[in-house]
């Protein structure tokens, strides 16, 4: 009985000092006229660097493998007559060509990149397509590099970069081509200090 009562009673204590623990400051004013007392509290908010970049599939500040392909299959009618060529339906995550283009970054300037390999579009045979045969229409702000050529720049405000857009990519045809399927993939690459 008697080490009931002793644990009750440090039980008590435990539970009358817990709370003084977790207190923020105090401040008691006491006598007679206005009173006042004040209390402080501290706040910290610590924001990681970040820099995300989403070029067709992907999934919002995570990372994801997924990477689309943009396909053109022109009609024999129309090979080399300057025709532009849409994308097959199924090309890019939003289709016919189109894909997300997301930029988030928040330490400055943002420089996009475009990088191909091989460097040019090439079939089997050796063959190329030049990437000047594909045009790239913006939505959104989402200015397209030049592939294998001059970057793209996103200016910050207030050190962050939020940009939120549409490529919709397309194939020329000024050309008569070899026959064959040319392929090439096209790296995008996003840096900021």
């Amino acid at each position: 009985m008697r080490f009931l009562k002793i644990a009750l009673a440090s039980a008590a204590v435990v539970a009358g000092v817990l709370p003084l623990a977790a207190r923020a400051e105090s401040n008691v004013s006491t006598g007679a006229g206005a009173l006042s007392a004040s209390a402080r509290v501290n706040f910290s908010i610590t924001i990681p660097r970040l820099l995300f970049l989403q070029v067709g599939t992907g999934t919002f500040l995570a990372n994801n493998t997924a990477i689309d392909t943009i396909a053109f299959t022109p009609a024999v009618g129309v090979i080399g007559d300057s025709t532009v060529v849409n994308a097959t339906a199924g090309s890019g995550n939003l289709g016919n060509g189109q894909v997300t283009v997301r930029i988030v970054g928040n330490t400055g300037n943002v420089t996009l990149g475009a990088t191909s390999t091989p460097a040019s579009l090439t079939n089997a045979g050796g063959n190329t397509i030049p990437w000047t045969q594909i045009a790239t229409a913006v939505t959104g702000g989402a200015t397209h590099p030049t592939i294998n050529g001059a970057n793209a720049s996103f200016t910050a405000a207030g050190n962050v970069v939020n940009i939120n857009g549409t490529w919709t990519y397309t194939y020329l045809n000024a050309t008569t081509p070899a026959a064959g399927t040319y392929t090439s993939q096209v790296t995008y690459t996003a840096t900021a200090p």
